[in-house]
């Protein structure tokens, strides 16, 4: 079972080090948004005439964000690869498991979205002298909880994209930009309207990035909120891989995985 995990991360590295238009797509954008956004703090920092930093909550909040992208994209967009040359069915026809494959998808994301976390981190040092890394093992947990509900997402874009077929494959960055606005990145969630603000609690993104912003913030560790976002997590990692099951299951009972081969 190890050995076939590694084998599909494996493999991806190896499609990592042949394109390195991938790796680039890995960093772009991160890097763009830190820029522009870092830009953007400065001038209403002066503008407004505040003693608050607004680097500090706009930033960490920013690279949090595209932490969670990170780790959602490298799953969803690893199966996509597969779509696109049209060799999901081929790996399937192997002796790989569905749940392996998932698990190997798993650990590309976790490699990917580490290296993609330091370097955005250490650039925004370089940059705006932003240390996401002072706050140190007080963030771990809520990092550990986000990696989670990025893998949720992007294990449920590909159950949809698996069922639906290619053409379902917006999701992939239409899902992350759905629950943004509800998951208190930039803003506290009592500035949500009423009614967001109940929505907004079924989401582990929500307590994460609370819990988040009272560390940076406050230096305030919340426990309610870590519990929180664990348990919303847990449940919905379950849900997605058995929603992952249940479109596999589907498709080979109606005999149209060919569609995803050549």
């Amino acid at each position: 079972m190890l050995q076939r995990i590694l084998a599909i991360f494996i493999r991806q590295m190896y499609l990592e080090r042949h394109s390195p238009h991938r790796v680039l797509g890995m960093f772009y954008w991160p890097m763009m948004e830190l820029f522009i956004w870092g830009l953007l703090t400065i001038y209403l920092n002066k503008i407004g005439g505040s003693q608050f930093n607004l680097v500090t909550i706009l930033l960490s909040g920013l690279i949090f964000w595209n932490f969670f992208n990170r780790a959602q994209l490298s799953i969803s967009i690893s199966f996509l690869e597969d779509v696109w040359v049209r060799n999901v069915g081929n790996v399937f026809a192997s002796p790989i498991r569905p749940m392996e494959y998932l698990m190997g998808l798993i650990l590309v994301s976790a490699f990917q979205t580490t290296i993609s976390l330091t370097l955005i981190g250490s650039l925004a040092w370089v940059l705006w002298h932003l240390n996401i890394f002072q706050f140190g093992f007080w963030l771990l947990p809520f990092m550990a909880s986000l990696f989670l509900t990025g893998w949720s997402l992007g294990i449920l874009a590909v159950a949809i994209t698996l069922r639906l077929g290619p053409s379902a494959e917006i999701l992939a960055w239409a899902l992350p930009v759905l629950i943004q606005p509800l998951s208190a990145v930039f803003y506290p969630v009592e500035i949500l309207p009423k009614f967001f603000q109940i929505i907004s609690g079924a989401l582990p993104t929500t307590y994460i990035f609370e819990g988040m912003r009272s560390i940076v913030l406050e230096n305030n560790f919340v426990m309610t909120d870590l519990g929180w976002a664990f348990g919303l997590n847990a449940l919905y990692f379950a849900i997605s891989i058995g929603l992952f099951l249940l479109s596999y299951r589907s498709v080979r009972r109606r005999g149209v995985l060919h569609r995803y081969s050549d």
